[in-house]
């Protein structure tokens, strides 16, 4: 696959085209989650929850982060922190994307509170007293958790981590999206919303590699994993060394079960008496158990 070192104008207006046309005539991948994938596998198919998870003494604690990015997750968040004094703070993600513009929204709050972020799973430490919680590395942050996790303002992943990108799809046309039709309206949403995640991915130190990569990936194929030079070609990782996110705390745990990667974001319809679209991309459940969360609300 061939990566972009830069991207002007011009070339924008084609990555963008092309992404147009590979997702109006593309079909949508399905994925079987893993037999063993149990109850991580189940908390990453619901809308994210932020917890925290207390580390001490001499260890300030750190924020966990799992489950889909929802039009309601940018609130959820702000009632999680409120109170909260959580400036400089890391957040330990495990998701599947979500809603582009919400993960929008999401990442630049991060960014203004000086978040750091990685990828993992915490693990409540039962060694008894004194004993300290852990990471385990084996998670996984796809598609729109990648622009997430790009928001931390020191940014670490793991060397068993799965971070994966791919297209972002329009929500009700993902069932046939071969038979379905598109309107104009449904481009303008389209290169929109391109446009939003390339300006955001810039403001937070991300490469134009990083959207390359991504939109090369129709959503009939599977996700594209992104191995340890790519993580750096594309300025997700920031740092080797997870005491530069995660001081005095455990990143390993003994190996989590595998869990399936999810389907693509997907963008949202636009309703036709609208003029102007404010929603997004709505994750869609690959698996069974939790349905899906519906089109992201107006804002």
């Amino acid at each position: 696959m061939r990566l972009l070192k830069s991207l002007d104008l011009r070339g924008w207006l084609l990555v963008g085209t092309a992404a147009c046309c590979v997702a109006l005539t593309g079909a949508v991948a399905t994925f079987s989650s893993s037999a063993h994938a149990g109850g991580t596998l189940e908390e990453r198919k619901l809308p994210m929850k932020f917890n925290w998870i207390a580390c001490e003494p001499n260890c300030r604690g750190w924020v966990s982060a799992v489950g889909i990015i929802t039009a309601d997750t940018p609130k959820d968040f702000e009632d999680f922190a409120r109170g909260r004094q959580l400036g400089g703070a890391t957040v330990v993600l495990d998701s599947s994307g979500g809603s582009v513009n919400d993960a929008i929204t999401l990442g630049r709050r991060f960014r203004n509170l000086g978040l750091l972020t990685t990828v993992g799973i915490s693990v409540q430490n039962r060694g008894g007293q004194g004993a300290r919680p852990v990471v385990a590395p084996e998670a996984y942050c796809e598609s729109m958790c990648v622009f997430l996790l790009l928001a931390g303002k020191t940014r670490f992943v793991p060397e068993a981590a799965h971070v994966r990108v791919h297209q972002i799809w329009m929500g009700d046309r993902a069932d046939d999206a071969r038979a379905a039709s598109y309107s104009a309206q449904d481009l303008m949403i389209v290169e929109r919303d391109i446009g939003r995640l390339a300006k955001y991915t810039f403001d937070m130190g991300g490469a134009g590699d990083l959207l390359s990569l991504a939109l090369n990936v129709p959503p009939w194929e599977d996700l594209h994993e992104l191995d340890a030079a790519e993580l750096k070609l594309t300025n997700v990782v920031t740092t080797d060394a997870a005491s530069d996110v995660l001081p005095h705390v455990g990143v390993s745990a003994p190996a989590m079960a595998d869990a399936a990667p999810k389907a693509q974001d997907r963008f949202a319809a636009e309703p036709e008496q609208q003029v102007r679209s404010t929603k997004t991309a709505e994750a869609m459940v690959a698996t069974g158990g939790a349905s899906a969360p519906g089109p992201a609300s107006q804002k």
